[in-house]
């Protein structure tokens, strides 16, 4: 007896775009309405919460190249077939990333807000600033994208890679307009008290 496949609808991706706009556009609305503070935050052992956020979003992006190599693997693509455990170590890792995006996102517009235009002093915003917020928002919004798409058994087989090119691509950019930025002006974050 042959197996039908589930039918492929476009209205799967078009909700999942929806979906993501609107949350990347409630998130920035948030976190220019909210007046942030550092109380509700945590260091994690780490000297301040800046510390603890750049040292994270390295992770975050030390697992986003992981999770590119693992969805080249799993689909074929790096020329040998993938172990039984890549699926399960793309999985774990991918939800791993995910929780910290969320960790390092609280933070960041809990303790910061969106900046953009002018500080309080009336010095402009650099754009180096307003760029990582912006696209950090996006950032949450591509999150929710990706998830549709990989528990979506109805979408076109284009829909879960170019959810995931997406995701992948904005990590790189806000990583690197905050972490790799950081990392440069300032050197490694130390981490007072921890371990």
């Amino acid at each position: 007896m042959a197996t039908s496949t589930p039918p492929r609808n476009i209205a799967v991706p078009l909700a999942a775009f929806v979906s993501g706009a609107v949350v990347a556009l409630l998130v920035g609305v948030f976190g220019k309405l909210h007046d942030p503070t550092l109380a509700g935050t945590t260091t994690f052992g780490f000297r301040t919460v800046i510390d603890m956020k750049v040292v994270l979003s390295v992770v975050i992006g030390v697992l986003a190249v992981l999770q590119l190599a693992g969805a080249l693997w799993i689909y074929g693509k790096l020329g040998a077939p993938a172990p039984s455990w890549v699926g399960t170590a793309h999985r774990i890792s991918g939800a791993v990333a995910i929780a910290l995006i969320m960790v390092v996102a609280y933070h960041c517009l809990w303790a910061l807000g969106l900046e953009t235009g002018t500080f309080a002093s009336g010095a402009p915003v650099p754009t180096r600033t307003v760029v990582h917020g912006v696209l950090g928002c996006v950032l949450i919004g591509a999150v929710v994208v990706k998830v549709m798409a990989v528990r979506s058994r109805h979408a076109p087989g284009w829909f879960l890679p170019v959810a995931g090119g997406l995701l992948f691509a904005l990590i790189v950019v806000v990583v690197l307009t905050s972490a790799v930025w950081y990392i440069g002006a300032h050197g490694w974050p130390g981490s007072g008290g921890y371990g």
